[in-house]
């Protein structure tokens, strides 16, 4: 079996699946045939994910932010679905609160959803996957750090401090293991409670989501895409400028076919 029939074929796991862009990735990474481990913390919600593909969305009701309690979730779900291929981390809270208002202790525990709950999961997968040397992560980002927005203090941090987590892990396990792929995915400003009224519908965004954490491809390592569109950045517009200097071809960013 190759990696990639391995990935198309294994389980996945995503966080934050009980509502929103979560439920979308879910339900359409198993209208693809593959099997769905959902973890949330809303046990109602996360059955009601599940109902549209019963028999490959698997609900586990659990709070990212507890380490102990991912691993142990994790455990069962090998135990049930298999080895983890796929890891989708979505999972994120957007408090909207401004500095002067913040409980004491508010900040941190936001920390401890948005970027520890991915730091927890990634613990938690990421010794299944080194096993055989295949897998695929998916870290879900946003522009926040840069330009953050009035109130969104706790966010904006804990969202950039998750894309240098990205980055950190491919410094770590990249080349020891470069068939597990492991990029950022910025999917846009949605029509959820985290997103805006007019946003994009989560059911469209997730099309490209779910199709780009099935693509397993070792080049995709360290790539950010936005949307349906590779972002170029450092080393690529590195290229680019040699290619404008040198009057040849500059890399053409990369798009997504959604499912």
């Amino acid at each position: 079996m190759t990696p990639s029939q391995t990935i198309a074929n294994g389980p996945a796991i995503v966080t934050g699946a009980g509502s929103g862009l979560g439920r979308a990735l879910a339900r359409k990474l198993a209208a693809k045939g593959t099997p769905v481990a959902i973890m949330g913390r809303q046990e109602k919600a996360l059955l009601e994910t599940a109902s549209a593909h019963p028999d490959l969305i698997h609900s586990f009701v659990c709070d990212v932010a507890d380490a102990a309690a991912v691993h142990a979730c994790t455990a069962q779900i090998v135990q049930r679905l298999g080895t983890v291929r796929i890891l989708v981390n979505n999972a994120a809270i957007y408090p909207r609160r401004d500095i002067l208002d913040l409980p004491q202790g508010a900040f941190m525990e936001t920390m401890g959803i948005n970027l520890g709950g991915m730091v927890n999961t990634v613990q938690a997968a990421l010794p299944h996957m080194v096993g055989d040397g295949v897998g695929r992560i998916l870290n879900v980002a946003t522009f926040a750090d840069m330009s953050p927005l009035p109130m969104s203090s706790e966010y904006s941090t804990s969202k950039g401090a998750a894309r240098i987590f990205t980055r950190a892990l491919i410094a770590d396990i990249g080349d020891r293991f470069p068939d597990i792929v492991v990029g950022d995915w910025m999917p846009g400003m949605l029509a959820t409670q985290m997103g805006i009224e007019n946003g994009l519908a989560p059911e469209v965004v997730a099309g490209w989501g779910a199709a780009l954490a099935l693509m397993h491809d070792p080049a995709l390592t360290g790539t950010t895409f936005e949307m349906d569109r590779e972002i170029l950045g450092g080393s690529r517009l590195k290229r680019r400028l040699k290619a404008a200097l040198t009057f040849s071809r500059a890399p053409k960013p990369r798009t997504i076919t959604p499912i």
